[in-house]
């Protein structure tokens, strides 16, 4: 009687998680399937769902409109610029609050936290200013900083939690044998927690790459990523469904991509490093 309650819970847990996983994903189907719509068929009420002649004239005219390879390359270097540099300065600040705590750790763990929940638009008329007097206004350069700034917090989080994991016992018997800091650091410390630091790189990636109220307020042309590649379908004429969803497409392809070849250390990064 046990086993087949314990079946029927699986089974229920199994049907409920492709029903949540399913209703997560369908907006996602929903584009992809309209970005190959006409514009009539887009707007189409009833919706049309399959039955529609399928068409691969809104990538061409994305692809005539906008230099899409400009846009991807702005976000990769942005994205991974900010990633690394993140990264850089967040294992340092990791390893000291996880093996040489003080008093006040905790606090300035609450208060990098609480940085977070500060309103971005609270914030956007100084750093624009900022960036118009320093002349880094539509900078690639710029956006890797802000968007490192921005993520820090959930970055040395993250890594903090992965390093707490690691015995301190490890990291003594590296200075009894007369290893320096910087030997420890890169040596005993970053070999150890890879699967840690790789989770944390991929998914601080995807929240820059996705990042999209810095980017549409702090570029416009020469460092605009893909999130302003989207954002230009958007006319005073009104939405053009079939190519905006044709770019959004675009845009989201090569994170998807990514996201399903590294699931796995996503999922370890999610559930182990940042929740816990």
């Amino acid at each position: 009687m046990a086993r087949s309650v314990t079946t029927q819970r699986k089974i229920l847990n199994t049907a409920a998680a492709w029903a949540i996983g399913l209703l997560i994903f369908f907006p996602i189907l929903w584009t992809i399937l309209t970005s190959f719509k006409t514009e009539a068929e887009a707007i189409a009420s009833p919706p049309i769902f399959l039955n529609f002649d399928w068409t691969l004239e809104n990538y061409a005219i994305v692809q005539e409109r906008s230099n899409y390879m400009r846009f991807l390359w702005n976000s990769v270097i942005i994205a991974g610029g900010s990633t690394v540099l993140g990264i850089i300065i967040a294992v340092p600040a990791a390893w000291s609050m996880a093996f040489v705590p003080s008093k006040r750790t905790k606090d300035i763990l609450m208060w990098m936290l609480s940085t977070k929940m500060l309103p971005a638009v609270g914030v956007l008329y100084p750093i624009y200013l900022l960036c118009i007097q320093l002349g880094v206004l539509d900078n690639r350069l710029a956006m890797v900083v802000i968007l490192m700034l921005i993520n820090l917090p959930i970055i040395v989080w993250m890594l903090y939690t992965y390093f707490r994991e690691i015995p301190g016992e490890i990291l003594e018997a590296a200075r009894m044998d007369g290893a320096t800091l910087k030997e420890e650091l890169l040596y005993i410390l970053t070999p150890m927690a890879v699967p840690g630091i790789a989770s944390t790189l991929l998914l601080n990636f995807i929240l820059a790459w996705n990042e999209a109220f810095w980017t549409l307020n702090l570029t416009s042309v020469d460092a605009a990523p893909l999130t302003a590649f989207i954002a230009s379908y958007s006319s005073p004429e009104g939405l053009f469904f079939a190519k905006l969803s044709a770019a959004s497409t675009m845009a989201i392809a090569p994170i998807l991509i990514l996201g399903w070849f590294s699931q796995k250390q996503l999922v370890r990064g999610l559930t182990f490093g940042a929740v816990k």
